[in-house]
Parts: structure tokens; C-alpha cells; sequence
């Protein structure tokens, strides 16, 4: 059987799309006994879910972990999801985890307890049994240099894909950007004068690393050359070369 036109239509999960976000961030906000820090690559998640931190060894998230009256101090890591192609609003989702801190260690390890990922549609509980179980979006390390390739160095492909949007979403438009991309397909995010929305584009399976992805997005293409222009689109370039 061949490939059907965006038969594919999955999208991450809560847990994976959590997961993908520690496996993507740089940094963290760290809350625990009064104490709040900014740490910059210092964390890691294991297999079971747990999150560790390296933390200086005079610092006070170490000194509360160790001098905490129960022994285990209660914390809350914050990760921003942020685009790396510059657009309106450019954290893409929040994750926090509720925990508990044991040292292990040089380091700090949180058991999640609570998990909430908030995205502009709203917030999600995960469950910890679930978001331990998760893995990350395996495109997820590469997300950001692949994002903005496709941005600098081949805005046209970006341009021809906007064939594939319905054209009442393309009303008013000043800017078309890639905003996200996972195994399961791209997201555009289109710039209105005020507003702005996104658009899912789903890829025909799902990629699994980035030579798979290079095939589901020359997929998309094909499909986009065989699609008529949208007409605002049309009016919009002659309006601007005019």
C-alpha cells in the first residue's frame, strides 16, 4: 500500500512532549526551602525519570538538602520551552516538577512527584509513573539547529509549505516561521499584523532520526508542489512587489 496524503495524524504526548522539554533546555529555575536558582546545564534525567542536578558544593540548594529537618526537602524545577527561531511569544511550553530532593553524591536527585505541562492550550497533570516511563522525542537534541536551518537557509521551502494550510488561516498574514518539529510532523507559526496562530502540518509516519526526517519532509514538499497557492498568500506578494 502507498503512503497516504498526512495519514499520519499523531502528535507527542504529555509525558514525551515533558520529556522532550528537560531533554531540549539548558536551564532551570530550582525552588526548594526558600531557596530559588537559576542553574545553567546542570541537569540530566535518568531512565526512571529522575531529575539530577550538579550543584556547587557551598551552594544553598546543597546546604538544604543536606540540613533539611525530614531529610528530604520538597522542590520544584521550572524548564521553559523556548523557540529558537525568533517569533511572537516564543516560549513554546512550561514544565514544572514537584518533588522531593535526596543527595547522591556531588548531586541532587528530585523524585517527581507532580508534573504539569502548560502549553498555550492549557495545563496537563502527568503522572510521574508515566512521565518516568516516557521517553524523549528523538529529534529533540537536534530540534533547534534543524529549526533554524530551515529558517535562514531555506525560507522558500518554508514559503511553499504554506501551500498545505487552509487558506482562511493564511488571512492577513505578514510572516509564515518554522516554530516546532517533532517525529510527528511541523508546526508554522503564522504572523498576523495583531495575532497569530499555528499550523500543524503532519508528516506520512512518524521520523525517527534525522535522515527520516529529511524524507518526511520532502514528502511535505511534494505535496505543497502539487497544491494550488493560497489566494491571501497570492495577494499579500503582489501587494508587497507592488
Amino acid at each position: 500500500m502507498g503512503d497516504h496524503t498526512h495519514g499520519w495524524a499523531a502528535a507527542p504526548g504529555a509525558a514525551e512532549r515533558a520529556r522532550s522539554v528537560l531533554a531540549a533546555a539548558w536551564s532551570c529555575t530550582v525552588t526548594a526551602e526558600g531557596t530559588r536558582e537559576e542553574l545553567v546545564g546542570a541537569h540530566t534525567v535518568t531512565e526512571d525519570g529522575r531529575v539530577l542536578l550538579d550543584v556547587p558544593d557551598d551552594g544553598a540548594l546543597l546546604a538544604a538538602a543536606i540540613c533539611a529537618p525530614r531529610g528530604e526537602p520538597s522542590a520544584v524545577l521550572e524548564f521553559a520551552d523556548v523557540a529558537p527561531v525568533p517569533v511572537r511569544d516564543r516560549v513554546r511550553s512550561r514544565v514544572w516538577i514537584a518533588g522531593w530532593f535526596s543527595v547522591e553524591g556531588a548531586r541532587l536527585a528530585l523524585r517527581p512527584s507532580r508534573v504539569v505541562l502548560r502549553r498555550p492550550s492549557g495545563a496537563l497533570m502527568v503522572g510521574a509513573d508515566e512521565f518516568a516511563a516516557a521517553a524523549p522525542d528523538p529529534l529533540a537534541g537536534a530540534e533547534a539547529r534543524l529549526l533554524t536551518h530551515l529558517a535562514d537557509c531555506h525560507a522558500d521551502a518554508v514559503d511553499r509549505l504554506t501551500r498545505l494550510v487552509d487558506p482562511e488561516s493564511l488571512q492577513g498574514v505578514v510572516r509564515v516561521r518554522p516554530l516546532a518539529v517533532d517525529r510527528h510532523g511541523l508546526t508554522l507559526r503564522i504572523e498576523r499584523a495583531r495575532t497569530d496562530g499555528d499550523v500543524r502540518l503532519p508528516f506520512h509516519a512518524p521520523a525517527d532520526d534525522v535522515s527520516q526526517l529529511t524524507e518526511r519532509m520532502h514528502v511535505l514538499l511534494s505535496q505543497a508542489a502539487a497544491a494550488s497557492c493560497p489566494r491571501p498568500l497570492q495577494r499579500q506578494r503582489a501587494d508587497g512587489d507592488g
